[in-house]
């Protein structure tokens, strides 16, 4: 069966948020749990030791645990860290980098999203460096994950990124400082007031982008419930959930009933779509614009 994994926690949450969130998680119905900061080093309402506290009360609860990287590293004390993560000895790192690729060489490891994998060469070399699941790029399609299906490694598992505001890019510059007029380096963790991220609209007031930190997201919500059965159809083993601050766990449930065959895919977007902080969107799946929302398979 299509095991359901949710993905690191993108935004800046209080520390007491972020523990009451994997409390709710650990009696839910994922099988895997992605954990770490991704996406900003300055982030600091948990520690290292605090992350791999929530990895074993999760990993009591039967969850498969991994521990995420940076997607940018920016100084040498990133480096450091990210050495240390590697080294934990105790849970599979996912990488997000090639830099993390190179500490991981020769140990099993998931080959994140933003190594942008999107050919069986770049695939199988991964997989001879230790990948044992690697996840799909956003932008990718239904057809370019058939071919990839086709020639993937043996012993190599699949993961798609099925929900959530989709990660778009990242950069040197922090958006959500730049907001607020104070650079980077003083940046107040202006995001942790933004739990879903701080919505940047085009002049005529359409969603356009999601500022999150260093990171730019997708203003629309992309939404693969819908397409759950598709995704068993084609060999993936992981369907990735992204957190967001409120629902989750209705969310979860809604995708478990999908993929069980206990609630129709169509009746699991009715469900969903009402708890979204925005719109849905799909497109990146049928190979159209990523913000369309294809009706396919919830006519």
């Amino acid at each position: 069966m299509l095991k359901l994994a949710l993905g690191p926690l993108l935004y800046y949450w209080p520390r007491a948020k972020v523990m009451e969130f994997y409390e709710e998680i650990s009696d839910s119905p994922v099988d895997i749990v992605y954990l770490g900061e991704t996406v900003c080093s300055r982030r600091h309402e948990l520690r290292a030791a605090d992350w791999l506290a929530v990895a074993e009360l999760l990993q009591g609860c039967g969850k498969e645990v991994v521990m995420s990287t940076l997607a940018l590293i920016e100084s040498s004390a990133d480096v450091g860290a990210q050495r240390k993560l590697v080294a934990n000895g105790r849970f599979q790192v996912e990488a997000n980098d090639m830099g993390a690729v190179q500490m991981l060489s020769g140990q099993p490891f998931v080959a994140g999203p933003h190594l942008n994998v999107y050919n069986p060469p770049t695939l199988a070399l991964l997989h001879e460096l230790g990948a044992r699941r690697w996840v799909m790029p956003l932008e990718m399609g239904r057809a370019g994950l058939a071919h990839m299906q086709r020639e993937r490694p043996q012993g190599m598992e699949t993961e798609v990124f099925a929900f959530g505001r989709m990660p778009l890019a990242f950069s040197a510059r922090c958006f959500t400082a730049r907001n607020r007029n104070l650079p980077k380096d003083d940046c107040r963790f202006s995001c942790i007031d933004h739990p879903d991220g701080l919505m940047m609209q085009t002049r005529e007031k359409q969603p356009f982008l999601v500022l999150n930190g260093i990171q730019s997201q997708s203003a629309l919500v992309y939404n693969l419930a819908a397409e759950i059965v598709q995704m068993a159809e084609l060999g993936v083993d992981v369907a990735r959930l992204n957190p967001q601050s409120t629902h989750m766990k209705q969310i979860i449930a809604a995708f478990d009933a999908a993929r069980t065959g206990a609630l129709a895919p169509r009746k699991a977007v009715d469900i969903i779509s009402p708890l979204l902080p925005a719109e849905a969107c799909n497109g990146y799946w049928y190979g159209k614009p990523g913000l369309e929302y294809n009706m396919e398979s919830t006519a």
